[in-house]
């Protein structure tokens, strides 16, 4: 038997979920790997003394569309779609709740009456299906009812929208935030690139498996949802001269690994990257905490090992912030 699933489960306190974002982003704390010795605790502003000349900051500079949308059937009942992709015909791929007797061709409806999308197909089929939806008017007069869709377990949603938006965001198509890049500032951007440290843009479309759990009890087996990624020249050319590759981000991890096994500067990738995967690229990572049990978890030990429990543990024992509002850390495979 492969890897397990209940291998990358931990006990998460309710109340080190971060509700809310800290002010300014920067002052994030930053949990810094230091193999085997002892963690160090940080601030993300610190990242002007932690990175060296020469180094590559690779961030996903991915837009959040405002893609929750509260409607309802022609019967009343209420209906809450999540839009995740746009497909190239027109219809978006979207999660659905309670998706119980909704029909292809039904409308559905905003609190004017208006239609805004029709039910399509169901793909696939049990926890892991999605919808596709037909939207009946323009799809920017769709954004505009629409509301930014933060993660479940965040439930004070008073926060300022552009919080959950990074600072360097551009092309609007992600469901989700790259949330290790939400504690950059300009400022910060601006002291790292006098520090003599390079940053990139790539982008990867943050999608379903951002919302979805390990569903099999061996992770060989967990089926990975496609996302569109797309890694540009000039990255490329940083890349080739650079002291060391640091992605913000798993997503901005996985855009680059995606590109270096490959070899496509974009497309759509599958690539689950699983303890044993060689990495091609990325020499640290620079990410929040993650879920249990979920594919990003698995990520972080392809990199780091097993000591990410140890990782864990510690900022569990020091009260750090977890989650999409939550704190940062940043792991060095070479240790």
């Amino acid at each position: 038997m492969g890897t397990l699933a209940e291998d990358f489960e931990y006990e998460l306190p309710d109340d080190l979920i971060a509700q809310r974002p800290i002010e300014p982003r920067s002052a994030a704390r930053l949990l810094v790997d230091q193999g085997s010795r002892p963690p160090e605790h940080r601030k993300v502003s610190d990242l002007v003394t932690l990175l060296e000349p020469g180094d590559l900051l690779v961030v996903n500079d991915t837009k959040v569309i405002p893609a929750r949308l509260r409607l309802r059937r022609a019967s009343g009942g209420a209906v809450e779609v999540l839009l995740l992709e746009e497909q190239p015909e027109g219809s978006w791929e979207c999660l659905v709740r309670p998706a119980r007797r909704l029909s292809p061709g039904e409308n559905l409806y905003d609190e004017s009456d208006r239609a805004i999308l029709q039910m399509g197909p169901r793909n696939g089929a049990g926890d892991a299906s999605t919808f596709t939806v037909l939207p009946l008017v323009d799809i920017d007069d769709v954004f505009t009812i629409g509301a930014m869709p933060l993660p479940p377990y965040i439930h004070q949603t008073d926060s300022d929208p552009d919080r959950y938006q990074t600072v360097y965001a551009r092309r609007p198509g992600s469901a989700a935030a790259p949330t290790a890049g939400l504690h950059f500032t300009v400022e910060l951007l601006d002291s790292l690139r006098l520090r003599g440290v390079q940053i990139a843009a790539i982008e990867l479309v943050v999608g379903l498996d951002t919302f979805r759990p390990i569903s099999t009890p061996d992770i060989a087996s967990h089926q990975m949802h496609t996302e569109s990624y797309r890694v540009p020249v000039q990255a490329i050319d940083a890349i080739s001269r650079a002291k060391r590759v640091i992605a913000v981000g798993t997503t901005a991890a996985r855009a680059l690994e995606s590109w270096a096994t490959r070899e496509q500067t974009e497309g759509r990738t599958d690539l689950f990257i699983t303890p044993g995967y060689q990495w091609r690229v990325v020499d640290l990572l620079m990410t929040n905490f993650h879920m249990p049990r979920t594919t990003l978890l698995v990520m972080i030990e392809a990199l780091i090992g097993s000591r990410w429990r140890d990782l864990y543990a510690a900022a569990i024992s020091e009260r750090y912030r977890f989650l999409s509002f939550g704190d940062a850390m940043l792991l060095n495979r070479h240790l």
